[in-house]
């Protein structure tokens, strides 16, 4: 293991995500939508973009507590899904409560939508088509985002716990790069601690020993021998 690379690797960028730029594309499409179709003061504004926000922003999380935890990666990715479903069902419900049209796959509105919507990453193109369309039809197009990014999630999530079982969590980096580190280093055993030594407990003058004085361990060789006393006879 390279320790400089693989030990707290830094180049976890979610910007370059397929999944994150499908997800801002989501965000943005729902903020122009609630705050255009929906009556000021209706609570569903706020929760369709806070959980557009939270399908976002959970992402960008999970992959920087990522470094250092994939148990808060993976949980955050999932509740990244999560929210998207969220987000899904309330687009749903629009479209049913209002007698609107929610495309079937095979409609060929459907499947135009999902060709441009995998072809285009850019939020800011969304946010201009968006502006000629129906509510009707923006509402089946943050359908169809919601549907890809939720498969590119699924796709992560797999990827992550794959990447888990060949390199396991920090602690197994941690020991992994320090290994490699004494090994090129021939340091193993060679690092001293402050106030401590090496071969053993409780010595003097910063060096280990076993009840030793300066430093050298005292064993029953090296002990040093009293003077007999000769006894006194009786």
């Amino acid at each position: 293991m390279d320790e400089d690379k693989d030990f707290l690797r830094q180049d976890n960028n979610y910007r370059t995500l397929k999944a994150f730029q499908k997800a801002e594309c989501i965000y943005d499409v729902t903020y122009y939508f609630a705050n255009t179709f929906l009556k000021a003061g209706d609570r569903t504004i706020d929760q369709m973009v806070q959980a557009a926000r939270s399908g976002k922003q959970n992402l960008a999380e999970g992959n920087i507590d990522g470094i250092t935890s994939r148990e808060m990666e993976l949980k955050l990715t999932n509740v990244n899904r999560a929210s998207l479903h969220e987000l899904l069902l309330d687009y749903e419900d629009y479209l049913r409560v209002r007698g609107l049209e929610q495309w079937a796959y095979d409609d060929p509105r459907c499947v135009q939508t999902r060709a441009f919507c995998k072809a285009h990453l850019d939020s800011a193109i969304f946010r201009e088509k968006i502006k000629e369309r129906s509510d009707e039809t923006i509402a089946n197009i943050a359908i169809t985002l919601i549907h890809q990014c939720d498969i590119l999630i699924r796709g992560l999530i797999e990827w992550k716990k794959r990447d888990f079982l060949e390199k396991g969590g920090i602690k197994e980096e941690m020991y992994q790069a320090r290994k490699a580190w004494q090994k090129k280093n021939g340091a193993y055993g060679k690092i001293p601690y402050e106030g401590h030594g090496y071969n053993g407990s409780n010595g003097g003058n910063g060096q280990y020993g076993s009840n030793g004085v300066n430093g050298q361990t005292v064993t029953r060789e090296n002990k040093p021998t009293q003077p007999i006393k000769p006894t006194q006879p009786k």
